[in-house]
């Protein structure tokens, strides 16, 4: 297949990239490669991928030097001209949409930057798949969606209507989005709903990676709700062996859907809501344990009240994934904090 990309510079679209290219598939990337969080983690994913970034320019595809069958481009979603134009040159097979703007606390102070990539760059993205011939669009949904529900574990069967950040909101409004266009136009659409994602080359304004950080520079980190956190922890790896299925599964009209009685994750429409995550919640402390572990530091905790738009607790209830598309997330705490400590002792030299 011809797959394109968004966020290839990004932690789950580069290993997804690699993955799809090492069985063979055609990839197209493309990202911003905005300053969030450090360029040089970003840079150095696509590095790895083989793009050299001194050939980076923005609205040029350039070949990897490493993978025939791989190629990236440097454009903003928010760019439709562009955007559209590579659509219809490149006539891919199929679209998996992981670029946005992420993270809960960051949509606290800059809202308008979700809105732009989240929303409009979005919208940009259902158009060229309506006017392209897109056989399936798989894109990024999140966990954030449950926003104030407390009933565990998290179903994609639940209403989702009281998000409680900005972030969660857009994330939200592109399952809506997505909705309409399969409605309208009979396009295939899949969100994923991802539930706290580690592993090596993670983003570095995730705990994992911050308290890395703070702990071999023996400085404190910060712990939110004094350490009563829940996280449904999920391995880098098992979330792209969920999204590679999905993507190989195009959704489906749900024939026994019951407009009296709905169900918001399916529809008379080709369109699908799974969760994607470990199915096993760990305590945020116990997380700590197993950084402490393999670093052999102790950490020195700096607690603190739970911040505005953060959830306490999250469970992901996989039974559709599991029963869909055989999904089963099989790596352990213990090998998944191992193997990014592993990476960043070597990205970082320390």
């Amino acid at each position: 297949m011809k797959i394109l990309i968004t966020g290839t510079a990004g932690f789950i679209g580069f290993h997804l990239a690699n993955y799809l290219i090492n069985r063979g598939d055609e990839v197209i990337g493309i990202d911003n490669i905005n300053d969030y969080y450090d360029v040089n983690v970003k840079y150095g994913r696509l590095e790895r991928s083989g793009i050299d970034r001194e050939k980076i320019e923005y609205n040029k595809i350039i070949k990897s030097g490493k993978f025939e069958n791989y190629s990236f481009m440097k454009l903003n979603l928010e760019d439709k001209d562009n955007l559209d134009k590579l659509f219809k040159d490149e006539k891919f097979d199929k679209v998996c949409n992981l670029a946005a703007q992420a993270g809960v606390r960051y949509s606290l102070t800059n809202p308008n930057a979700y809105i732009q990539s989240n929303i409009v760059g979005f919208i940009n993205i259902l158009e060229a798949c309506r006017f392209n011939n897109i056989k399936h669009l798989a894109y990024a949904s999140s966990s954030s969606v449950y926003g104030l529900n407390e009933k565990m574990p998290f179903s994609t069967s639940d209403n989702v209507d009281h998000p409680m950040s900005l972030y969660a909101a857009s994330k939200k409004s592109n399952e809506l989005m997505a909705h309409t266009y399969s409605h309208l136009y009979n396009i295939p659409t899949t969100g994923l709903r991802f539930f706290t994602v580690y592993g090596p080359w993670g983003r570095p304004d995730m705990a994992l990676f911050l308290f890395t950080k703070a702990i071999l520079e023996n400085k404190p980190i910060d712990v939110f709700n004094n350490g009563d956190m829940v996280r449904d922890f999920t391995y880098i790896d098992d979330i792209v062996a969920g999204i590679v299925r999905v993507i190989d599964n195009p959704s489906k009209a749900d024939l026994n859907w019951d407009s009296k009685n709905p169900n918001p994750s399916t529809s008379t429409a080709p369109y699908k809501i799974y969760n994607i995550g470990n199915n096993n919640p760990i305590k945020l402390l116990d997380f700590i344990e197993a950084i402490e572990k393999k670093l052999e530091i102790k950490a020195k905790k700096n607690f603190l009240p739970i911040q505005a738009g953060d959830v306490s607790k999250t469970y992901a209830d996989v039974s559709d994934l599991i029963e869909d598309l055989n999904y089963k997330p099989n790596t352990s705490i213990e090998t998944g904090i191992n193997n990014f400590i592993n990476w960043y002792r070597e990205f970082f030299k320390v």
